[in-house]
């Protein structure tokens, strides 16, 4: 889309706000609100976004830091990322891209270690296509809850190791359904969903796609799983293994290579 099609488009769904998003070093999905005047603005020019997002949680390192007072990193929307985000009304949802001050690529930004990557790969004369599949706990439980019990003895949605389980899915189709439904809204489409062996247990399998996409849509959905969760009154973690005792999540990513 160019920025005339987004007015259009913004026009059509009557978006009152835009929401903008960017992954931190972590993958993490970080973001703010701006207001149409001000999208409109960065959609030219772009906008700043502190860069303390790719300077956290780790230290020593040259990027960011204390030593450099955390600055503003300059943001550029990808208008190509247009979402609606059916849980906000009329708020608009795109994804930015991260640069250093002389226009070249933020080094540490997900999105442009990716394309790095793809970039040998098109040189190399193959067309990748990727996809991921997630398993993720879910509890009843929110974050308060959670943090009272020290993240230990927290409850299920459901007992017991039952991977494929019909009944259970049928039982909590309300929540199934709003996870299917809004990743469908999203453009994160599922190719299967399902119980899988656990306590509580789901996994879902995001369908293919050009390899910069299908990683958007990966780490959209967490967050998807986890807004929509909590607004059920559960909460989901895709922890590697909270419990040793326990399964844990598997993090499944496919690729392919096609020779040109």
């Amino acid at each position: 889309m160019n920025s005339q099609q987004i007015k259009q488009a913004l026009a059509k769904h009557k978006i009152e706000k835009v929401k903008l998003g960017g992954f931190d070093v972590d993958g993490v999905l970080r973001g703010k609100y701006i207001s149409l005047e001000k999208f409109f603005s960065a959609v030219e020019s772009g906008l700043g976004f502190c860069d303390v997002i790719f300077g956290w949680d780790y230290d020593n390192v040259s990027l960011t830091g204390w030593h450099t007072g955390y600055p503003d990193a300059l943001a550029r929307i990808d208008l190509s990322t247009f979402r609606l985000l059916t849980w906000e009304p009329h708020t608009a949802f795109f994804l930015v891209d991260f640069f250093k001050k002389d226009g070249t690529p933020l080094p540490a930004s997900p999105r442009q270690v990716l394309r790095r990557v793809l970039e040998r790969m098109d040189a190399g004369g193959y067309t990748p296509k990727a996809s991921v599949e997630y398993e993720f706990f879910l509890f009843r439980e929110d974050p308060h809850s959670a943090r009272q019990k020290h993240y230990r003895d927290m409850t299920p949605l459901s007992p017991g190791m039952f991977g494929y389980s019909f009944l259970r899915a049928s039982v909590h189709s309300d929540w199934a359904h709003a996870i299917l439904d809004t990743t469908r809204a999203m453009d994160i489409e599922l190719e299967g969903f399902h119980t899988e062996t656990g306590p509580g247990v789901y996994e879902a399998a995001i369908r293919y796609d050009h390899p910069l996409r299908a990683a958007d849509k990966a780490a959209l959905f967490k967050t998807v799983v986890k807004v929509v969760a909590q607004k059920h009154g559960l909460m989901a973690t895709f922890m590697a293994k909270w419990n040793p005792s326990l399964p844990g999540c598997g993090g499944h990513i496919h690729q392919s290579l096609s020779d040109r």
